[in-house]
């Protein structure tokens, strides 16, 4: 016992060694293990005052809210418009924010619209938040795509959305027409599959007169992947000005056509083969 309390008689000096090793950047532990100071009140003493260095510091997950917290709070919002934005307690809100000065006082209908708005903004981010991850959980369910899985679905899909044969107008070739990017990749993923060789196919962009005509070309020509100067003549739809269009603005790109060259052969075999997939749901609805 003496020699322990001799050991730590010499105070100013432990300290000294203390504060330049917490200088240099050692934890709490590396000091006690360095100087051999076991006693945890006498280890805090010793470097009471100094930061610990940053690299011990654990990141708190209320350090975000906090901050974000007092900047709502100097832009003038209530505990409830803050509790409303950040869903914490008011009890959590008052402790962060409580030496920031109080907002001004408004008329109690203007911040009964405010918090209304508020509220609503925020359930709208929720259920945004939900329905992004109901899409990213259905998107894991699929996998990847087996070569008769593919065959299938781009059947159903051009059967969908591509040029059909019809009896009072024959027609049988191969064109596809879509806007969705998306679409479109699967569906050259698709004639890929069945071996339509590239030079086969033939491209052109279909947008209204207002849009722009060049820069849809290019867009659709880097997703594809050929020269822009390969695509045929564009075709330009003239607007009806008693139609109130939704794709405008930067992100309209207009429509994509894709025509297999020398097709009448292929396109008998897309309707072979969805009657197949129609012959096969009629098998299960009977059985």
């Amino acid at each position: 016992m003496t020699s322990e309390t001799s050991r730590y008689a010499d105070f100013e000096g432990l300290r000294r060694q203390a504060v330049a090793l917490r200088r240099e950047g050692l934890s709490l532990r590396q000091i006690r293990n360095r100087l051999q100071v076991y006693n945890n009140d006498l280890l805090h003493r010793l470097v009471k005052g100094e930061p610990p260095p940053d690299w011990t510091r654990r990141p708190r997950a209320k350090d975000e809210l906090r901050a974000r917290a007092r900047e709502l709070r100097l832009q003038g919002m209530t505990y409830g418009q803050i509790q409303v934005e950040l869903g914490c307690s008011k009890s959590s809100i008052s402790l962060w924010v409580r030496d920031l000065p109080k907002p001004e006082r408004r008329d109690p209908a203007e911040q009964a619209r405010i918090a209304n708005r508020q509220r609503w903004e925020h359930e709208l981010a929720v259920r945004d938040a939900k329905r992004q991850e109901t899409k990213r959980t259905a998107a894991l369910e699929i996998g990847s795509l087996s070569e008769r899985e593919l065959l299938l679905v781009g059947t159903a899909l051009y059967w969908a959305e591509g040029a059909k044969d019809k009896p009072y107008a024959r027609r049988e070739n191969v064109q596809f027409v879509n806007s969705d990017p998306g679409v479109i990749r699967l569906y050259l993923a698709w004639l890929r599959l069945l071996e339509v060789e590239p030079g086969r196919l033939a491209f052109r962009v279909m947008i209204h007169t207002s849009a722009d005509a060049e820069g849809a070309k290019r867009y659709w020509a880097d997703l594809i992947g050929v020269d822009p100067s390969s695509f045929q003549k564009t075709t330009i739809k003239k607007h009806n000005p008693k139609t109130v269009r939704k794709n405008v603005g930067p992100d309209y790109r207009g429509c994509l056509v894709v025509r297999v060259l020398q097709g009448a052969e292929l396109y008998r075999r897309i309707e072979g083969w969805w009657c197949g997939i129609v012959g096969a749901v009629d098998s299960i609805n009977r059985a």
